[in-house]
Order: structure tokens, then C-alpha cells, then sequence
């Protein structure tokens, strides 16, 4: 298997859609055995999922890894909080950044990068309901501008 390897197993398109995104970050996860091996199948929700600085580390919260089938007793609760590993210095702008009014760390997919479990997480503003809509019009606009071209390409 390459080194450079990504394979995605959760996505959270509702971030996109609620936030604007300043700066991401690649963390990586503290899990146990059964819970890369769930991870590895794809049972992994991040939708109401969130991001806290706890005591100078970085914890995700809520990230549901649902239970591996065949774990028994060695398996965790689906839901508990799961430290980030993230070098201080990341830490330390992320702090700075959420001190800062409007902002939020947010988790924006869960994918492995090679054989290690990763999460991609932003430094995110919250939108206002005019910018949401603004998004929607831009997205609209670019599926209208694809599906013009493909028929022109057809014909």
C-alpha cells in the first residue's frame, strides 16, 4: 500500500454549509484497537459533532464511532470524547482563535492517511442566513453552468 494513501470514511457537508472555514488543521486520533477497525469499515458519524481545548489539549466530542461487531467487551463507548493530537504550537492558535468572537473549531471529515487516522478540523465564523443563501445561489448557478455545458458538449 503507497504511503500517501487517503482513504475518507466521514464527512460533515453540514460545516460547509453553517460555517466559513479560515484556517485547517490535520489532527491525528488517540482510539483504541476496535475502534480503528470500526473506523476501517466506515462507521463514523461526525454531524453533531464538536471540538473543545480542555487543560491545554484538544479533544473532539460527540463523533460517534459505532461499537466493531465483533469487539465484545474490549469495545468503547461509541461516543465518548477522543483527544486530538496536534502539536502545541496549533493548540495555541486554535485557542487564540476561538477566544476571538464568532468562531469555532469544527470537524470537517475523518479519513486515514496511510495507516493512520486522521481528522481534518477548521477554525471556522459562523454564517449569517444572507450568506447561506449566497451559497446556495453560487451553488445553483454552477450546476446550471455544468449542466449547460454538458448539453452543448452532446449535441
Amino acid at each position: 500500500m503507497e504511503k500517501d494513501y487517503i482513504k475518507l470514511v466521514a464527512q460533515n457537508k453540514k460545516a460547509s454549509h453553517e460555517y466559513f472555514f479560515d484556517e485547517l488543521y490535520e489532527a491525528g486520533l488517540e482510539l483504541s484497537g476496535t475502534e480503528v477497525k470500526s473506523l476501517r469499515l466506515g462507521k463514523c458519524s461526525v454531524k453533531e459533532s464538536y471540538i473543545r481545548i480542555i487543560d491545554g489539549e484538544a479533544y473532539i466530542l460527540n463523533m460517534n464511532i459505532s461499537p466493531y461487531e465483533k469487539g465484545n467487551i474490549f469495545n468503547r463507548d461509541p461516543v465518548r470524547r477522543r483527544r486530538l493530537l496536534l502539536h502545541s504550537k496549533e493548540i495555541r492558535e486554535l485557542s487564540d482563535g476561538v477566544s476571538r468572537d464568532g468562531y469555532t473549531i469544527v470537524p470537517v471529515k475523518v479519513y486515514f492517511h496511510g495507516n493512520y487516522a486522521k481528522v481534518q478540523i477548521a477554525l471556522a465564523r459562523g454564517k449569517k442566513l444572507y450568506d447561506k443563501r449566497q451559497s446556495i445561489a453560487e451553488k445553483d448557478q454552477r450546476r446550471q453552468a455544468e449542466r449547460d455545458d454538458k448539453v452543448r458538449g452532446l449535441r
